[in-house]
């Protein structure tokens, strides 16, 4: 595994304190975007879908604050659209860093080399780059060609500068175990990234591709197969080994949409960043208003061939937290 001992810790002893309390409904991590604009225009992604008065408008470094403050999430993914395009990114990075929350902030890379200078090296801090395979893979999914040769640089010269580097690989059914294992291989070996996320991609209303995201079976079936030789021992992810159990099969979980919830230039979203049923203002609000009993698979439609991290890794994290034997299996797994 890559989860830092540092992270692993304080979010331990954060969801200890929550069931301490009695506390049901809390947050993990928050899935935050700044802005929906873009450089790409990956098929898979519909957030450039929105008009063109809501791509110009952006979180502001304060209401970011806010908003993590009220909720009191101790970690944080920066995502988008492109977060290097909101011209204080490097402000709202170093304030939430300040307030020693784990900063993920997701980019496609493309301006990353360009615009390093505005991040310093923290424990507190990563980099994500979207990896969704090897190079023709790669640009075919973000419909660019290059940009599979631009992440590889990006990621030399960030690790060279003492940041640290995970990356962020979404799988579609158009994927053979072959294809994941060559690109987790590369990740983990060739580059040496300090971890990886890996997602089965949901075909949520936005994207413009609605035919090539994977049904639950499909992605239980591809997930096994590609754990099946024993090298997800070896690769580093930064996962509780019970979301991968989750992901190839041997464990069924029920979303906790809840445990990351998204904030955009919207306010808080409903249920969670693939579904958009309204938006609430403040966090507490989300949490009480919000019919939760209503989203899941067997509920919702909607939610049937779901099984993004956004709704189930926070499952697995309480499981593991519940289980002395599952604590002591993440536990080897940290660095």
């Amino acid at each position: 595994m890559g989860i830092p001992v540092r992270q692993a810790v304080k979010v331990g002893i954060y969801v200890l304190k929550n069931r301490l309390r009695g506390r049901k409904k809390y947050p993990l991590i928050v899935e935050l975007e700044p802005l929906f604009a873009c450089n790409l225009e990956c098929p898979g992604c519909g957030k450039i879908q929105y008009p063109t008065e809501v791509l110009r408008q952006r979180v502001s470094v304060a209401d970011a604050v806010a908003a993590m403050e009220e909720c009191g999430a101790p970690m944080v993914s920066i995502a988008g659209g492109e977060p290097l395009l909101h011209p204080q990114i490097g402000e709202m990075v170093a304030e939430l860093v300040k307030r020693k929350c784990f900063v993920y902030l997701c980019t496609n890379a493309v301006l990353l080399r360009r615009k390093m200078h505005m991040f310093e090296p923290s424990p507190y801090f990563s980099f994500v780059m979207h990896v969704d395979g090897l190079r023709e893979r790669h640009d075919l999914a973000v419909a660019r060609p290059g940009v599979f040769d631009e992440v590889v640089e990006a990621i030399a010269v960030a690790k060279k500068k003492g940041f640290r580097v995970n990356t962020n690989s979404t799988f579609f059914n158009t994927d053979s175990p072959d294809d994941v294992r060559s690109v987790l291989d590369f990740l983990n070996d060739d580059l040496e990234v300090d971890s990886m996320m890996v997602s089965p991609g949901y075909a949520y209303e936005r994207a413009s591709d609605q035919t090539n995201f994977l049904p639950v079976e499909q992605t239980k079936k591809l997930f096994k197969e590609v754990f099946a030789d024993g090298r997800r021992k070896k690769w580093r992810f930064n996962h509780t080994p019970l979301f991968l159990d989750f992901l190839e099969g041997k464990v069924d979980y029920e979303c906790t949409a809840w445990g990351v919830p998204s904030y955009s230039v919207f306010g808080w979203q409903r249920p969670c960043y693939l579904m958009a049923d309204g938006y609430t203002s403040t966090y507490a609000e989300l949490i009480e208003t919000t019919d939760w009993d209503s989203y899941g698979r067997g509920r919702d439609p909607r939610c049937d061939n779901c099984m993004a991290h956004c709704g189930y890794e926070p499952t697995s994290v309480v499981a593991t937290m519940s289980s002395l034997r599952e604590s002591l299996r993440a536990v080897v797994g940290t660095n």
